[in-house]
């Protein structure tokens, strides 16, 4: 009879740890369920676009031209910036100097405490 008194005990364990998890995992949960929603966006957006494609053609040709001259159009003025010599964007940072010994040589670390060592012993 002591192994069915358990039972009950033993099974609210269980459901207890099993919520546990279930909390652990719920912002999971929302990730996938947010990637299923871009997923099926982007499903429907490409059958929408593939109709549109096989209905118009001709627009659907002139559009990509378009880009295409646009993204050419970006490039040479890209070129030609980098050509008169203006900056080119994009990100720096600065790295600060260092102190270096009196003769231009950079110091390693330690030979300060080494160098203190020797006239100690000496």
């Amino acid at each position: 009879m002591s192994k069915f008194t358990s039972l009950p005990d033993r099974a609210l364990e269980l459901v207890s740890s099993v919520g546990d998890n279930i909390k652990q995992h719920v912002p999971k949960a929302g990730q996938w369920l947010e990637t299923g929603v871009k997923l099926g966006a982007l499903k429907t957006g490409a059958r929408t676009a593939g109709g549109f494609i096989r209905r118009n053609p001709v627009i659907a040709v002139a559009a990509v031209a378009g880009a295409g001259l646009l993204w050419y159009a970006a490039a040479r003025r890209k070129a030609k910036q980098q050509a008169e010599g203006d900056p080119i964007e994009g990100s720096a940072r600065r790295i600060d100097a260092r102190r270096a010994d009196g003769n231009g040589s950079r110091r390693k670390s330690g030979t300060r405490k080494a160098a203190s060592e020797e006239s100690a012993s000496e």
